[in-house]
């Protein structure tokens, strides 16, 4: 599977390839409170929107006490914890390879976008937060798939990809909605607020 096709169908048909744009940049640039605006401002105009975040870090999701880490601990390949409110799988790799993003994205459900935070050397469509005051050199220079760039410095000279205000997350949401618009079929409802 391609992680670049766009959509074959809605986000109901499982036959559609996921549309996705990662989110990148390094830690502390503001990855996360972009995507969380993000994704509320197209929650709130009816799309599902599925995310991906990446971690180098060991992930706890429970505390070592409660049953289903004991039983996890205890040697279950996969445990899945229920209640009327959300689910959970956690499967252990107990020294497998990490599996690829291919893989984990065809385990989520349909969607009318799936943001990925991280990955930032797959070949995926990206928006890039980057702040020049991190110190960290930016990865547009040298990535020809980096869409847009959300800053809080200025436009480089000659830059000829988009550029966006960081301090303006509503512009980064048009943003997103045309670049959404130019790849699938999807119907995107302006919020009251000019949005």
């Amino acid at each position: 599977m391609s992680l670049t096709d766009s959509p074959a169908g809605s986000p109901s048909d499982s036959r559609a390839a996921p549309l996705v744009l990662a989110v990148v940049g390094w830690s502390g640039s503001g990855k996360t409170t972009l995507l969380a605006f993000l994704i509320a401002e197209l929650a709130a105009r009816g799309l599902r929107v599925n995310v991906v975040k990446h971690s180098h870090h060991d992930i706890e999701l429970e505390p070592p006490h409660k049953d289903s880490a004991r039983l996890r601990m205890a040697g279950a390949a996969e445990v899945m914890i229920a209640s009327p409110y959300r689910y959970a799988i956690l499967r252990e790799l107990r020294g497998e390879a990490e599996p690829p993003l291919a893989e984990q994205l065809a385990r989520l459900a349909p969607a009318d976008l799936t943001l990925v935070e991280g990955y930032k050397w797959e070949p995926l469509p990206k928006l890039e937060v980057w702040r020049p005051a991190l110190g960290r050199a930016p990865l547009f220079p040298d990535d020809p798939l980096v869409a847009a760039v959300a800053s809080d410095d200025a436009k480089p000279a000659g830059f000829e990809r988009t550029w966006l205000d960081l301090n303006a997350p509503q512009d980064v949401l048009h943003w997103l909605i045309e670049w959404m618009g130019t790849r699938a079929k999807v119907s995107i409802k302006q919020s009251d607020n000019g949005g």
